[in-house]
């Protein structure tokens, strides 16, 4: 797969599981757990298109979102 179309993956698959983790959160139906499993693999694939891209800074925000996705996950288990 050439590098272009994994960006593309990473960066669409990323956003929406990041939306998807923003709404469980948001709705407040219990489902924390599921929120922040999610918000975690979205930080890791949009850590993957940093790394493809050559963005430091924003490799650097991912880092941040998936230590606050781990101290979801332990806060709510």
């Amino acid at each position: 797969m050439d590098r272009r179309r994994l960006t593309t993956w990473f960066e669409v698959g990323g956003s929406a599981l990041a939306i998807a983790y923003a709404l469980l959160i948001a709705s407040n139906t219990g489902n924390e757990i599921l929120g922040f499993s999610l918000l975690l693999i979205s930080s890791c694939l949009f850590a993957g298109w940093g790394i493809i891209d050559k963005r430091w800074a924003f490799l650097a925000l991912q880092f941040f979102y998936a230590v606050s996705a781990i101290i979801g996950l332990v806060r709510w288990s």
